[in-house]
């Protein structure tokens, strides 16, 4: 089990960044990649971006391309999302979750899950 804890969300103008810390503990070698999905009131959950323990390799959806940025420390067993040019539309709320599949981006592929962070942007 993987355990996962995200900080860093908050309220930005439009046009601002943030950036979303998410720290692993536990057995956090059975984990492949991590990945970060959001979820806006109403809406079902989104897969934003992935990246792997290994070799740090990331994969982003159309929508977040050019503009967030997944890194990751492998000591701190801390994986970051870098937000920039944040829209009104990234509004959600941020999870980050650990899979051992390779499929990244399906949400059911995941099977721990952090508690989610708020970001809200303003225009």
């Amino acid at each position: 089990q993987v355990q996962l804890v995200e900080s860093g969300g908050g309220l930005v103008q439009a046009g601002g960044s943030l950036r979303l810390s998410c720290a692993a503990s536990g057995r956090t070698f059975s984990s492949f990649a991590m990945g970060w999905f959001r979820q806006a009131p109403g809406k079902e959950r989104e897969f934003v971006g992935a990246i792997t323990w290994s070799r740090g390799s990331t994969y982003y959806a159309d929508s977040v391309k050019g503009r967030f940025t997944m890194s990751r420390d492998n000591v701190k067993k801390t994986v970051y999302l870098q937000m920039n040019s944040l829209k009104p539309e990234d509004t959600a709320v941020y999870s980050c979750a650990a899979t051992s599949s390779y499929s990244y981006n399906a949400p059911s592929e995941y099977r721990s899950w952090g508690q989610g962070t708020q970001v809200t942007v303003s225009s």
